[in-house]
């Protein structure tokens, strides 16, 4: 790794807050940086994980790999385990990340869980994987050669005990790069995203085809739909438009806009939610009413709360209390 690709892993990794990682993750600075999941699914109401073998290292672990040039954290654990196993998977809840040192240098792996129909075929590539194993957690403790890789497994073990496996991803968008407000005369809601904001919008929805949320809804104001857009065409979806997530509605009618949020909450859902930075302290302040006062430590608190094109993923379940049960922050690569 050069320097410049050393600076541009650096950069990426604190492009990435999740309320399930330790704090010397969030603040570690790493030189290699990767991703995977743990590919779990329920047999007669047991669950089973995926193990897999790497003939390389002749060790069992799970499916994660390196991130490759211009690619998002998200986005790197889903193709390392459609590479590794053939397996198309969505990002389930996050789980501890772990870090350990290679050849004397700094590696953190950001892992997801990973729901797996029962019936799905698991093909190795041969290469990468040779073997794969579906199996219980304890006997997975016992075939792990990693001692670190136990920690993720916990965190999954724990989730399904506790019946919070099953959370549905709500993402909330702070619009791409739009047009200078300085420069623009025409109607404000009418200001488009600028040439940065268009690529952001590129990068943004391959970064929400880790999560595939199967609903779309955004303030009406041009900048925050052509965000969504590129998304919302490639699955044949209708962009649902809500009113009270417009700047100006929200300034002038908060309470509005904290309904709609709820409102749009309620629905148990997977979903993402795109609006403007003014509006973000009013859509946070909802997330944490609906989470504990420990999780929406892992919220944004200051001005400009998320960089344009960016997200916070809030995995919540119907019928827990708090119904939200993590949160994550993420930035798309993008130039």
């Amino acid at each position: 790794m050069n320097d410049l690709e050393l600076r541009d892993s650096h950069a990426r990794v604190r492009e990435i807050i999740r309320s399930t990682d330790a704090e010397e993750i969030a603040l570690g600075d790493y030189e290699i940086i990767a991703a995977g999941a743990i590919p779990y699914r329920i047999v007669d109401g047991k669950l089973q994980v995926l193990l897999i073998h790497r003939p390389k290292y002749d060790d069992w672990s799970w499916p994660k790999g390196k991130l490759d040039a211009g690619e998002s954290i998200a986005e790197c654990a889903i193709r390392e385990v459609r590479e590794e196993i053939g397996l198309r998977i969505t990002l389930g809840l996050p789980l501890s990340a772990t870090a350990y040192s290679v050849k004397n240098k700094s590696k953190v792996v950001y892992y997801w869980a990973a729901k797996t129909d029962p019936q799905t075929i698991v093909e190795p590539d041969g290469a990468e994987c040779d073997q794969t194993q579906w199996v219980s957690v304890k006997r997975a403790r016992e075939m792990l050669s990693n001692p670190t890789d136990a920690q993720p497994l916990a965190d999954l073990a724990k989730a399904h005990k506790n019946g919070t496996l099953n959370a549905q991803p709500v993402l909330i968008v702070r619009h791409a790069k739009a047009k200078p407000r300085g420069n623009w005369t025409k109607a404000e809601g009418d200001r488009p995203l600028a040439a940065t904001g268009r690529r952001q919008a590129q990068a943004l929805s391959r970064m929400l085809e880790a999560w595939q949320p199967a609903n779309v809804a955004s303030s009406p104001w041009i900048r925050c739909v052509q965000t969504v857009a590129p998304y919302a065409t490639l699955h044949a979806m209708k962009i649902k438009s809500v009113k009270a997530l417009t700047e100006h509605s929200a300034n002038r009618h908060p309470e509005r806009a904290r309904r709609a949020v709820q409102k749009l909450l309620n629905k148990y859902r997977s979903q993402a939610i795109c609006t403007h930075r003014p509006v973000l302290p009013i859509v946070i302040e909802v997330l944490a009413k609906n989470s504990t006062a420990e999780l929406a430590k892992a919220l944004p608190e200051l001005n400009p709360y998320l960089e344009p094109g960016s997200i916070i993923v809030a995995q919540q379940v119907a019928g827990a209390k708090p119904r939200i049960v993590s949160f994550e922050i993420h930035t798309p690569f993008h130039d």
